[in-house]
């Protein structure tokens, strides 16, 4: 067996504030802030004189963090901000939460929409898909 764990999810945003601010929100924690440059930053991701600002947040139980990165050089040339689900790529993270109902109000406060209802699959989840900041697509999960 080679992967040892599923260590963060990058996630790249231009207003890393608020999508800090967003995950939050949702209940991670922000373990710390920094930016990043050099010819090691360089070398690992291919790009020349990149300038990257970091926020990493992990989970209430550790198991996962999301990277945020906003690019200050070089900047995003475009973006496809309401990509649907079925898009090729990377098109969501899951959360699993206490109370689905109370998580996506705490987030339409944070400016996220539902992107079509909370349903119940069978007897044992209730489940939903909201956009969040800068389009990114965040599934929640409750176990019943």
């Amino acid at each position: 067996m080679h992967v040892k764990r599923l260590d963060n999810v990058g996630v790249v945003v231009q207003d890393l504030s608020g999508a800090v601010s967003f995950f939050e929100a949702l209940g991670l924690e922000l373990e710390g802030q920094t930016m990043v440059q050099g010819a090691w930053v360089d070398l690992t991701i291919g790009l020349e004189d990149a300038r990257v600002n970091v926020a990493m947040l992990r989970t209430p139980d550790s198991q996962c963090r999301i990277e945020l990165m906003q690019f200050l050089h070089p900047t995003l040339e475009s973006s496809n901000h309401e990509a649907p689900p079925n898009a090729c790529g990377l098109r969501r993270i899951m959360f699993a939460v206490h109370d689905i109902e109370a998580t996506v109000g705490t987030l339409q406060k944070q400016g996220a929409r539902l992107m079509g209802e909370i349903v119940k699959y069978e007897s044992s989840y209730k489940l939903c898909y909201i956009r969040g900041p800068e389009g990114l697509i965040i599934a929640l999960a409750q176990e019943l």
